[in-house]
């Protein structure tokens, strides 16, 4: 007897006995599991004797159905290649082989070795999550023929009511110990004390079965939850129910540090589940960014496993994509990338490899600015120059071959749909559940985006290659440099240049179609999408803290018309900020962004300043919370390796000294500063820290700091005013109003036909 359904991939996952497990969601709302039989083929490349060797070896394993010699295409070798091809009965028994096979053979280079079994079904069968099939399968389970009814690239796609159970503790176990958790299913919240865990394990089981859900939702799931809750499962001797598939047991991802794009990542323990999917939203790479929508976006586009996609990074999902690419266009995937960077003197180095444009901006505070903005830039100018590390390289943007290659062909539609979503988005009201969930998807794609073109140029980037990396920098200098001589010509003057944007102004000019026709002169003179990212009511570009006579790029903040707020590079915006020093910086420039005009935001001030005053108020009596003067910093080394401890590593020795936790490079360690002989303390140590411990010297220049940020532009001095900070008084520094009132005069002499320049006290340019 046959099998027919209609219904959307959840899961997809390798099986020893069966070759591949796949759970479907079907149009009636049954959730079911069908099996795959699916071979699956490596390539080995090198001399012909080795190969001959390697062709006796694997003769002799009965998982391998067939072996051939081959002429297939390398991507960064001209001419084809000859490689042995084996086919091996099942994902399962590839991996486990070629473990031995590479073990025996070193010397020779390896193809499709590695993919994983997602991918592999992708290229073969169209599929990805959340894919729409049509399905028969026998009478045993077994899958006979499977056909997607939709794409990746499908703008409104159709996804079926998903189920969602949320599990958390009642505290921060690393600061506590938890006493319940709450579960929230459907319209139900249930708190669940932890002991008995006889009743907490059976409790659990009993919602799981009720709720049967898709999705569980944790915080802390990874490194506490779903630990702790197996142990207690095994100590009361009761099996936890987590998976659908009852014959699995829940797969853990080892803890891990590497190093990428010059920073140390860590990696925490995962744990995986089957049939179902669990996503640690405190651990989720980009959870913050765009939620569940923007997961399942990721994971539609990229094909990688939901949970996957949830917690790798966007590089991941850009590699995803390149190596499916590359499997649909028959091109091999290389298990270590073969190609090295070519030599370069100095000479060649300096004229090749400096980065993207940036003009500086002319510090201070300015009215009516454009921001302009490239939409996607970098993947724009590959897919227009053709920048591929297998095909010749452009002359600027012009592509030197018609061909696409691999990383055009896999960002073109990419960039495509964001543009499409950006272009829908703007017709909808902003709150409707629509416009929110088209803002997430857009958010991830933007990311997978944004890392391409870094991917471009990673060492172990499958398809990278310097050169092409290299390419899209100098394009991307030759169309900035386009677009200022083009505003130059409309008789615009530009503020400012950073990688992808310009800020114009134009006296007179203050409304969106003012903009337009230089926006479209740009677009036509560099053939790439340019947008208006918003006109400000005021903005400050602020300088180096180092040297005040220094710009920086990308320090600024400022109000759009709307009222919308825009912040780049201070405290605000900080990973490593204090709750305390981030949330009064924002309040800060909340009450400046009531300002509707230059003029007024010099009446907006004496507020922003009650703000500061306020706060520091707060810090002197005791009344900031403990965990909003927290701080979190990465260990950039082994612990043992510093010879001089930043303040993050010193809370981490503490952790191995007073409880044995082992921190790793590239992990984040909470603390505080605290006045005790230790000047720091660890968060999860604070247990006995009082409010009179914190170091609030150190928090008051904190403060100060982000203060200084806020009132460079309005001419306070960054000494004084951290000076006023540690004083007692509570009243405004002395000069205060008098370079407020100073900040006016410019402006009146600017509404009077003068343009005011960059001085020290920010200037005033409208």
């Amino acid at each position: 007897m046959t099998v027919h359904l209609r219904g959307w991939l959840l899961d997809l996952y390798d099986d020893a006995i069966d070759g591949l497990r796949l759970w479907f969601i079907t149009e009636d709302g049954a959730r079911i599991s069908l099996r795959q039989k699916m071979e699956v083929a490596f390539y080995a490349s090198g001399e012909n004797e080795v190969l001959r060797s390697l062709w006796r070896t694997l003769r002799r394993y009965p998982e391998v159905l067939s072996l051939e010699r081959e002429l297939r295409k390398d991507a960064f070798i001209t001419e084809l290649i000859p490689v042995l091809k084996a086919v091996v009965d099942s994902p399962s028994n590839q991996v486990r082989l070629f473990r031995d096979i590479q073990r025996l053979f070193p010397d020779l280079v390896y193809y499709d070795a590695d993919l994983n079994s997602h991918i592999r079904h992708a290229a073969r069968f169209g599929t990805f999550p959340m894919a729409f099939c049509e399905v028969e399968a026998d009478e045993a389970g077994f899958i006979q023929s499977i056909r997607v009814l939709n794409s990746r690239w499908d703008l409104a796609p159709i996804h079926p009511v998903l189920r969602t159970l949320f599990i958390e503790p009642d505290c921060d176990p690393g600061r506590g110990n938890p006493a319940a958790l709450r579960v929230r299913y459907g319209r139900r919240t249930q708190v669940m004390k932890l002991n008995p865990a006889s009743e907490l394990i059976h409790g659990l089981n009993r919602i799981l079965k009720l709720a049967d859900p898709d999705f569980v939702l944790t915080n802390w799931g990874d490194t506490w939850l779903i630990p702790r809750l197996l142990a207690l499962a095994g100590e009361v001797g009761e099996k936890l129910h987590l998976n659908r598939d009852e014959a699995r047991e829940v797969r853990w991802q080892k803890e891990m540090s590497y190093f990428s794009y010059g920073h140390i990542i860590f990696r925490a323990e995962e744990a995986h589940l089957f049939g179902r999917c669990h996503i640690d939203q405190r651990s989720a790479m980009m959870w913050r960014d765009y939620g569940l929508d923007g997961v399942l976006e990721s994971a539609r586009v990229t094909t990688l496993p939901i949970e996957n996609a949830a917690r790798v990074s966007p590089g991941s999902g850009i590699s995803a994509m390149q190596m499916l690419t590359a499997l649909e266009q028959g091109i091999l995937v290389p298990w270590h990338k073969q190609q090295v960077e070519v030599f370069k003197d100095g000479v060649d180095l300096i004229q090749r490899d400096r980065g993207g444009l940036i003009y500086q901006p002319i510090v201070g505070l300015h009215a009516n600015i454009a921001q302009v903005d490239f939409i996607s830039m970098y993947p724009a100018i590959i897919i227009k120059g053709n920048i591929s590390p297998e095909v010749p390289l452009p002359n600027g943007i012009i592509p030197a071959s018609e061909e696409l290659g691999v990383v055009p062909l896999t960002l073109k539609p990419l960039y495509e749909k964001r543009v499409a979503l950006k272009l829908r988005g703007a017709g909808l009201k902003k709150d409707s559940r629509l416009a929110r969930r088209d803002s997430a998807r857009a958010s991830a794609l933007k990311w997978l985006l944004v890392v391409c073109f870094g991917f471009l140029g990673y060492k172990n980037a499958r398809f990278g290659r310097i050169e092409a990396h290299e390419a899209v920098t100098n394009g991307g200098r030759e169309v900035l440099l386009r677009a200022k001589e083009v505003a130059e010509a409309h008789g615009f003057e530009v503020l400012h240049m950073y990688v992808d944007a310009l800020w114009l102004k134009k006296r007179g000019a203050s409304r969106k179609a003012d903009f337009q026709p230089v926006i479209e002169a740009i677009s036509s003179a560099t053939g790439l999408g340019v947008s208006l990212d918003g006109i400000y009511r005021w903005v400050a570009f602020l300088p180096s803290r180092m040297d005040e006579r220094v710009p920086v790029a990308n320090r600024y903040f400022g109000v759009f018309q709307d009222g919308s707020m825009k912040i780049r590079g201070i405290e605000a915006r900080r990973h490593d900020s204090p709750p305390w020093v981030a949330e009064t910086q924002t309040r800060m420039l909340e009450r400046l962004s009531r300002a509707g005009s230059v003029s007024e935001l010099t009446e907006c001030l004496e507020m922003a300043f009650a703000v500061f005053r306020a706060a520091l108020s707060d810090l002197r009596n005791n009344r900031v919370p403990l965990e909003k003067l927290v701080l979190s910093s990465r260990v950039s080394h082994e612990l043992d390796s510093y010879r001089s401890p930043t303040p993050a590593a010193r809370a981490a020795l503490q952790l191995r000294a007073q409880i044995g936790k082992q921190v790793r490079p590239g992990q984040k360690v909470r603390f505080i500063f605290t006045s005790r002989e230790k000047d720091v303390c660890a968060w999860e140590l604070s247990g006995s820290l009082e409010p009179g411990d914190v170091d609030r010297v150190k928090y008051v220049e904190l403060l100060a700091r982000a203060a200084a940020s806020v009132f460079h532009p309005f001419g306070i001095d960054d000494a004084e005013l951290k000076q006023w900070a540690h004083q007692q008084t509570i009243a405004l520094p002395l000069s205060f109003m008098e370079k407020r009132d100073h900040v006016w005069k410019i402006h009146n002499y600017d509404r009077a036909g003068g343009i005011a320049s960059a001085t020290g006290f920010g200037g005033v340019a409208g």
